[in-house]
């Protein structure tokens, strides 16, 4: 007997997403991917989760936030990826933008770093997307790898992500070399054999 599929219970509503990339439910404001701004999408209510669907697609999930209290003002739950293509045109939104107050504290402690020199908001909104191609944990790794190195840098940081998605590349076994093909003398410099040559070539030109 084939068992029907589970049902998915869920109650959908038609929203448009804001300008700064924001939707409205129960009074909360959630993000949306900055792609999607002054799109329509559609949003599917479960009891403890909101999914974001656009053209068949999963946008983005956020965990529902219930309050019961009518008194409190509504929350704003951003999610900063979401606000990575935004940055990526106007790199100085980074220092102000409200979004980015909710990254991992590594994070962070790399932007205080970068922030302070020069070309370093366009250096760490490069370091942020990184994510959008690689793992996030492996992308954090490197950046707390760099940070205890001393050495918070866009190339260093790339360096060590690579070593540690594809650590084949730089791990390479050492081999100790057989006693046999050890040096017992070092071999010294003997200019003798050059100058016997450059006397040889003298003569016959001179011949």
């Amino acid at each position: 007997m084939t068992l029907p599929p589970a049902f998915d219970g869920f109650v959908e509503h038609s929203k448009r997403v804001s300008p700064t990339c924001l939707i409205t439910f129960e009074r909360n404001r959630y993000s949306v991917p900055a792609s999607f701004a002054n799109r329509r999408v559609s949003l599917h209510v479960y009891p403890e989760q909101l999914i974001l669907v656009a053209e068949g697609q999963t946008v983005c999930t956020h965990d529902r936030i219930i309050d019961r209290s009518h008194r409190k003002p509504g929350k704003v739950i951003y999610d900063w990826r979401h606000y990575l293509a935004v940055i990526q045109r106007k790199p100085g939104a980074l220092r102000n933008g409200a979004p980015f107050t909710e990254m991992p504290d590594i994070s962070c402690r790399l932007q205080n770093h970068m922030l302070r020199k020069e070309g370093g908001d366009r250096e760490m909104v490069d370091i942020l997307s990184l994510v959008l191609h690689h793992d996030e944990s492996a992308v954090l790794r490197a950046v707390e790898l760099a940070l205890e190195a001393g050495v918070p840098t866009k190339t260093h940081i790339l360096n060590l992500l690579h070593r540690l998605i594809d650590p084949k590349q730089t791990d390479h076994p050492e081999i100790d070399p057989p006693d046999a093909l050890a040096l017992e003398t070092a071999p010294k410099a003997n200019v003798d054999r050059y100058d016997d040559l450059r006397q040889a070539g003298g003569k016959r030109n001179a011949s």
